[in-house]
């Protein structure tokens, strides 16, 4: 059984992206989906549902995890791809972290690992909150790709992931799998990424194109493979698919600095007093000197 898990900046297609990928292999693969995003919305398109009632939230009610049933909270999807959500504190309150390894240890001791040929896991943001790093840090997913765009807070984003997985990968056995480009239509955007994935000793596994049929499909709470099977987009879900289960060049991640990745936004022409990144990137120069 094969582990992986998709990391990414917030509002990149993180989600959108892994449910459609999962998509493309279930015909051929035995798969679960653990949503690890306290908003629960990894498997909505695959459930064709608003939201998934989530582990810590039935076990809120109930008093304990202790008190669920594994049928309560593992549904059956598009494809019989197995769902459950983790689930988070309330907003301000707690950590996701914790609610996150709860829920796998939960699944684990109740047997929904058996039988299954993926496990994904689907992840919040960057990894600048240790909590979301847990399943990196406790050992479960073992293959990581990195959903980004050629803008720069993705790709800023991108490497701090990169960060995180370099700081368990000896420990824990995580290796980076590669980056998935989830096009935004940037200028020089195939090459921008490209360029990355060389710095960060791993590949641009896949280049998804910008495609409205993607947002049809979500509204109408489906995978573009479900939703529109002979697209062009759907074609590409499934080759992005493809190269996933085919993937074995798995590497230990070079992240690279700010001030190079700096450069390297430079060189491409890219930099032009984004205000947003500008202020991350003082933030880290500040946290380095401290």
């Amino acid at each position: 059984m094969r582990q992986i898990a998709f990391y990414g900046k917030g509002g990149i297609g993180k989600s959108t992206t892994s449910q459609n990928t999962i998509a493309g292999m279930a015909d051929r693969q035995r798969i679960m989906i653990v949503g690890c995003d306290p908003k629960a919305d990894s498997t909505r398109l695959m459930l064709h549902s608003k939201a998934q009632t989530t582990i810590l939230h039935l076990a809120a009610e109930r008093g304990a995890v202790e008190d669920l049933e594994l049928e309560e909270v593992l549904l059956t999807g598009y494809k019989d791809v197995k769902c459950v959500e983790s689930g988070g504190p309330e907003p301000g309150v707690g950590c996701a972290g914790r609610g996150i390894i709860t829920a796998i240890n939960f699944l684990e001791e109740e047997g929904a690992y058996e039988d299954l040929d993926f496990v994904s896991y689907d992840v919040l943001g960057d990894v600048v909150c240790g909590g979301f790093a847990m399943p990196i840090r406790e050992g479960k997913a073992q293959e990581i790709y990195i959903v980004c765009s050629g803008e720069m807070m993705a790709m800023y984003a991108a490497n701090n992931i990169a960060r995180g997985i370099l700081k368990y990968a000896h420990s824990g056995g995580v290796r980076l799998g590669g980056l998935i480009c989830n096009s935004r239509n940037v200028d020089q955007e195939v090459e921008l990424i490209e360029a990355l994935a060389a710095k960060l000793n791993t590949k641009m596994i896949h280049f998804v194109p910008r495609d409205n049929i993607v947002q049809h499909a979500e509204l109408r709470r489906m995978t573009v493979i479900e939703y529109a099977p002979e697209s062009n987009q759907a074609e590409e879900y499934r080759t992005l698919a493809q190269k996933i289960e085919d993937n074995k060049d798995l590497t230990i991640p070079t992240p690279i600095t700010m001030d190079e990745l700096e450069e390297l936004l430079v060189e491409f022409g890219l930099l032009n007093g984004d205000e947003e990144y500008q202020k991350a990137l003082e933030a880290d120069k500040a946290a380095a000197t401290v």
